[in-house]
């Protein structure tokens, strides 16, 4: 589904933050990106969404026996890439004065035509689309409430649901549950679970909860110092957990 073969990448001022960085992400896959703050896990999402670009390595994305070198895209062929790829973010990013069925109906825009959107709306199936997903999320009964009245984890759900309007073959989740209590955090990482097996896509999610990780995903990666330094089932042992954040055992 999603491989990484040698990723690295410099910040501006020419630190190496990522270095050779390599694993893969298949179908049915919930795989948590653990690390202390600052090593580069939300550049490393970047990265695979092109939103920046790697210094060496490459990054290929294969939803339908057709792998493309997202690292080598033109910017048509970029598009095209990056209607398969959901992304969810920690502060939703929704358009607060929308309803949420418009809010999710952006998950749409990659397939259309802006311009035209803007003048007729979009079509009936898009909206049908849209609402057997808010269904699928279990907010359906929301569907015309404006988003900025929402809770937190209804907000999430609403972001969660926007992506897969995308169809994607992959999604990339960066700290989704950081603005969320414990109990809607264990639901929303939970649903995220349930949607990445069903669907047969993968989920690749920056999470600042080992034992979020170990419950609810199905492989941990673990980065340090730029580099992968634990890749592994999610039972992940303390000792694993205090080489990933610097800490000492016993």
């Amino acid at each position: 589904m999603l491989v990484l073969n040698n990723v690295s990448k410099r910040l501006s001022d020419g630190r190496l933050l990522l270095r050779d960085i390599s694993f893969s992400v298949g179908r049915g896959e919930l795989v948590a990106v653990l690390g202390l703050s600052g090593v580069g896990k939300t550049v490393l999402l970047r990265c695979i969404n092109r939103l920046t670009t790697p210094d060496s390595g490459n990054i290929v994305l294969n939803g339908d026996d057709n792998p493309v070198d997202i690292t080598n895209c033109n910017i048509q062929e970029l598009r095209t890439v990056r209607r398969r790829i959901g992304m969810i973010f920690q502060n939703f990013s929704l358009v607060k004065r929308l309803s949420v069925l418009e809010n999710v109906l952006t998950g749409r825009l990659g397939y259309t035509d802006t311009l035209h959107n803007l003048f007729f709306g979009f079509s009936a199936e898009d909206v049908d689309r849209a609402l057997n997903v808010l269904d699928r999320v279990g907010i359906a009964d929301l569907a015309y409430r404006r988003a900025g009245t929402l809770s937190g984890g209804e907000m999430q759900r609403v972001a969660i649901a926007r992506a897969l309007l995308q169809e994607p073959y992959l999604l990339l989740a960066d700290e989704p549950i950081a603005n969320l209590d414990p109990n809607t955090s264990e639901r929303i990482v939970e649903l995220l679970r349930e949607i990445t097996i069903s669907e047969g896509i993968g989920t690749l999610a920056v999470l600042h909860q080992p034992e979020i990780a170990r419950k609810h995903a199905t492989r941990v990666i673990g980065i340090k110092n730029g580099v992968v330094c634990y890749d592994g089932e999610p039972n992940i042992s303390e000792e694993d957990l205090a080489t990933i954040y610097g800490r000492t055992t016993g």
